[in-house]
């Protein structure tokens, strides 16, 4: 007999809400205590980057406070068992990742078991583990961060990927928690199609699939969520947005190094109609990343791509989920540093199409990937959700 198991996953970029503790966390948690009331999951699944803050030296107490309230709320009470992993070691300057996970089960779902990485099997999942640290030797979770020469330009960075595997009623499945590059300069990123910084998340995420996908593990449908970092295609995009412009590039005085490029409206008193530098994106019509849910641009966004033989995405009908304003009172409006782009997803593996409940959205099993608090300010990242009913064997 066929039964249903629904499931929550979501993954937030949460460092801007260490940078500003307490102006936007209260509203950050009370959206995602509505996302879960709302779709009422048996299991929850969060994954979180960035943990700390860019300051996280001095923000990591801050940061066992968020994951405190999250595992103590009262909102989350008929969740009884609880798995959490943060890695918040940073002084492990090799292994440090700032990547956080946490697992809720519902005391309605019976039948759960976790992997246990050193001995290769299942084992039931009781009562609540927490796993705070460098994370080295906790037999249920594999972490690891990127090799160095992934991005030879950077010392340091915090990029990597956490994973865990669980089997729900007689279904396996692979959770994996990833953080990829982001785009160092705007300017740079304009310079190629596909851009250098493209690449090094494509070699990035081909050696997280290989690594889930090798034969050290039995393979398992796997999602993918996090902090993939994915950009428009900055080239293409600029050429489409100044189609009716005049590109002036500006180079700095003493090198032959670009300074700025911007596109001035050829009639209309030489309006500029975009600005672009190191780390500022300025468009005039911003609305354009808004409207229909910036489907227009979804064109522009070819990341997931090269990578469609062995992972898919449900179809996006949410705007870019970064970079947000800061500013609690500004919720839907973008911060003029980056182009807007979905960074923010939920991938999955081809074998995963046969265990989701595709129904009508009028079911209770109806599929949902959307963004959470789309009209709140939850930091420079909102973040994103799917939520799907596993088809589950009851043996």
């Amino acid at each position: 007999m066929e039964r249903y198991t629904d499931v929550l996953l979501v993954t937030a970029n949460v460092g801007s809400l260490f940078d500003n503790v307490g102006e936007i966390q209260n509203q950050w948690l009370e959206e995602l205590y509505k996302t879960i009331h709302k779709h009422r999951p048996q299991f929850v699944a969060l994954h979180f980057q960035e943990v700390g803050g860019k300051d996280y030296m001095a923000n990591m107490g801050f940061a066992e406070d968020f994951f405190r309230s999250i595992e103590t709320s009262e909102k989350m009470r008929d969740f009884d068992r609880v798995c959490i992993y943060v890695d918040n070691r940073f002084p492990a300057e090799d292994t440090f990742t700032a990547l956080g996970s946490m697992y809720f089960i519902h005391k309605t779902l019976k039948n759960i078991l976790q992997y246990d990485f050193n001995v290769k099997d299942f084992r039931p999942v009781s009562g609540r583990s927490k796993f705070v640290g460098a994370l080295d030797g906790v037999a249920t979770v594999e972490k690891e961060k990127f090799p160095k020469n992934f991005w030879p330009d950077f010392k340091w960075s915090r990029k990597g990927f956490m994973r865990t595997r669980w089997i729900i009623h007689n279904q396996g499945l692979d959770l994996v928690n990833i953080h990829l590059f982001h785009d160092a300069s705007n300017l740079i990123a304009c310079n190629s199609s596909p851009s250098i910084y493209s690449a090094n998340r494509k070699n990035a995420l081909q050696y997280v699939i290989n690594r889930i996908c090798d034969s050290q593990h039995t393979p398992m449908p796997f999602f993918l969520f996090g902090d993939f970092n994915f950009r428009l295609d900055a080239l293409r995009l600029v050429q489409h947005l100044s189609t009716s412009a005049e590109v002036q590039t500006v180079k700095k005085d003493s090198s032959n190094e670009v300074e700025k490029i911007i596109c001035e409206e050829k009639d209309n008193d030489h309006k500029v109609l975009l600005h672009i530098e190191e780390k500022l994106f300025t468009y005039l019509n911003q609305a354009v990343f808004r409207d229909d849910n910036g489907r227009a641009l979804l064109k522009y966004d070819k990341e997931v791509s090269a990578f469609h033989d062995v992972i898919r995405e449900e179809d996006i009908k949410f705007p870019p989920s970064y970079p947000y304003s800061e500013d609690y009172t500004k919720p839907t409006q973008y911060m003029n540093t980056r182009c807007p782009a979905w960074c923010d997803r939920i991938l999955m593996s081809h074998s995963v199409q046969d265990i989701l409940s595709h129904t009508n959205e009028d079911s209770e099993h109806s599929l949902v990937y959307n963004t959470v608090g789309p009209n709140v300010c939850m930091g420079d990242h909102k973040p994103v959700f799917l939520f799907f009913a596993l088809k589950t064997n009851n043996h």
